[in-house]
């Protein structure tokens, strides 16, 4: 981007907007609390998963709310017992109980029994900040706004070069989200970034829907705001397999023997068994297909072997 001071304006935000929806809807991490748009139960994994890993939250989760099933419950329950669940189920920084507790009862006080929809209004809850009241209007009512954390930072930065400013980064994340979905963008965005745009990316691996229009991807560089070492990629294990899925993605198959130059000009002989490997990791990730192919103009001793034999394709 060479105008930082209009981010994205070079972006074909339709283009960018479909392909990450698509990939996140194939497929996600089906964590249970975003098959819900009950305010109530978001409430609860939000204020759970802060400071803490969300494969944990989840029994926690699932435990909490087969104790106090609804806002009311809670908001009924001694706050000694919730403060016991909390410590029990090791989810530290108990002050996150008490909050709850309190907000449950403001909701069945203050609004009636019936959650607020926006964020400035859920800001109101106790222990409410803008980032979970903007994530509770966006998965329980889809009136949410775009969510700025470290994980869209990192994704903004490396794939559309958004310099690291706050600023920057929001006025970036406003102007890609859809109007009026909050819910599926800021679910998809952050999967991106927790999913293949992690500290260590997983471009090809996790089949990364804007890496043809990354610019971390075209230059190498995975440098972030919370990544100031940029990891090793000229000449890494990464590197040659997105020369891979780039060139098999130009034929509609190629034999290992023709594969090899393609993706290192030393390739020869003794480059095989690397390139078989390589291959081999690909297709256990389900990105590339190995097939028996002719072998008709070579001797029938192996003297060839994989090289000549094998064939490999884009898996579709």
């Amino acid at each position: 981007m060479s105008d930082h001071a209009a981010p994205l304006d070079d972006v074909d935000l339709d283009s960018v907007r479909t392909a990450l929806v698509e990939w996140y809807e194939a497929d996600h991490r089906d964590f249970p609390w975003r098959r819900t748009t009950d305010p109530y139960a978001i409430l609860v994994s939000e204020v759970m998963s802060q400071q803490t890993q969300l494969g944990r939250v989840v029994e926690a989760w699932e435990d909490f709310l087969d104790e106090w099933p609804t806002v009311d419950d809670l908001a009924a329950a001694d706050r000694a017992d919730v403060v016991r669940f909390w410590s029990d189920h090791s989810l530290g920084y108990n002050n996150r109980a008490k909050y709850l507790h309190e907000a449950a009862q403001q909701v069945t006080t203050e609004f009636d029994g019936s959650f607020p929809d926006s964020p400035g209004e859920l800001e109101e809850l106790m222990g409410v900040g803008p980032y979970t009241a903007n994530a509770v209007a966006s998965f329980a009512f889809n009136t949410g706004n775009a969510v700025v954390d470290t994980n869209v930072k990192r994704v903004l930065h490396r794939a559309f070069d958004v310099p690291d400013d706050d600023s920057a980064f929001e006025a970036a994340a406003r102007k890609l989200m859809p109007p009026g979905e909050s819910r599926v963008w800021n679910n998809a965005v952050m999967e991106l970034g927790g999913v293949a745009c992690g500290k260590t990316p997983r471009c090809d691996e996790a089949g990364c829907p804007w890496r043809t229009r990354c610019h971390a991807y075209e230059t190498g560089d995975f440098t972030a705001p919370d990544v100031p070492t940029q990891p090793s990629f000229e000449g890494s294990r990464r590197q040659f397999r997105g020369r891979v899925v780039r060139v098999l993605g130009e034929y509609d198959e190629l034999a290992l023997d023709e594969l090899g130059p393609r993706v290192r000009v030393d390739y020869g002989p003794n480059s095989r068994e690397w390139l078989r490997g390589l291959v081999d990791d690909l297709a256990a990730d389900g990105l590339v297909e190995v097939v028996e192919g002719a072998d008709d103009d070579h001797d029938s001793d192996g003297a060839d072997d994989d090289g000549s034999r094998l064939r490999a394709r884009l898996r579709t």
